[in-house]
């Protein structure tokens, strides 16, 4: 651990080029060369600013790293990408290779729990905690109705077709009692050009939501039962609360936090409460040595 200071330090802005595809990272800490990093992976239709506040909360602590992902934010948005659970875990990979880090604390909010959980089902040594937001491993769930539209050829065009600012910002706004910040909506929107679009639809439709391939997950991060904190916005009209507490079912020592009238955004709803709930814990895994993980 570095500085333990409580002030929100810069975080830095720069590029890198991950399996083709260039993208923008942001970075900060003392010591930008440390192999141990939190790396924080945004969701639909997120993108690596949706954890600057966070990022800054943590950064006088440890190296803090996020990324856009591949079609989304200011990263390239190539049709070519296989905009997939696998894609994504892929490039999640290689741009963690190329940075340097060897053991990682994922930070996961929405579709970043696919990318994230597949990862690190995929390489348990180097996992060194788990925090998840509004995300996991879903057991029984089902799409919810605008997925449903992304799935459907044709209607999922058209739906991306017709949504507009004022359209994009309802939809956001509902599920968030607290309310979001209009620049927050804003950003996102301005974020999410045709090429975008055509990588949620692609994204969505190369997605199984089979019990068989959650179970499969499932059974591949149990036995790894890394620390996990568990934050969820209780209002997540997308993905419902219940899911909070079924994540001890994978994740034995998960802890579980509830922010009551926050909803699927709670970094942007309740960036306070969610810092208050997620720097403790980064901070004591922080601490602990080296394969093993501290308890609450």
């Amino acid at each position: 651990m570095s500085n333990p200071s409580n002030a929100f330090w810069p975080i830095q802005t720069s590029t890198l080029t991950v399996c083709g595809v260039n993208t923008r990272v942001l970075q900060g800490g003392a010591d930008l060369r440390a192999t141990e990093a939190v790396v924080f992976v945004h969701g639909n239709p997120g993108s690596c600013e949706d954890w600057r506040e966070l990022m800054q909360a943590v950064a006088p602590h440890a190296r803090v790293i996020a990324f856009d992902m591949p079609g989304f934010g200011k990263a390239d948005k190539p049709k070519a990408f296989p905009y997939s659970v696998e894609g994504g875990a892929t490039f999640l990979g290689e741009a963690l290779r190329l940075m340097g880090v060897v053991r990682t604390h994922l930070v996961l909010h929405d579709f970043g729990g696919p990318w994230g959980l597949t990862w690190a089902a995929m390489n348990p040594l180097a996992l060194g905690s788990l925090t998840l937001v509004n995300t996991g491993v879903l057991k029984g769930y089902r799409w919810h109705t605008m997925a449903r539209i992304w799935r459907t050829p044709i209607l999922g065009e058209l739906q991306m077709l017709l949504t507009n600012r004022s359209g994009f910002g309802w939809s956001l706004r509902k599920g968030s009692p607290r309310g979001l910040p209009q620049a927050f909506i804003d950003r996102m929107y301005d974020d999410m050009d045709s090429a975008t679009r055509s990588a949620i639809l692609k994204l969505y439709r190369a997605t199984s939501d089979a019990p068989e391939r959650t179970k499969l997950l499932a059974q591949m991060l149990k036995p790894i039962n890394p620390a996990t904190l568990v934050v969820w916005g209780e209002a997540d009209p997308y993905l419902p609360a219940r899911y909070a507490t079924q994540q001890q079912e994978t994740f034995p020592k998960a802890e579980v936090v509830l922010l009551k009238d926050s909803g699927h955004f709670p970094f942007a709803d309740n960036p306070q409460g969610v810092i208050d709930a997620v720097k403790p814990f980064l901070l004591r895994q922080l601490a602990a040595p080296q394969g093993t993980s501290a308890s609450a």
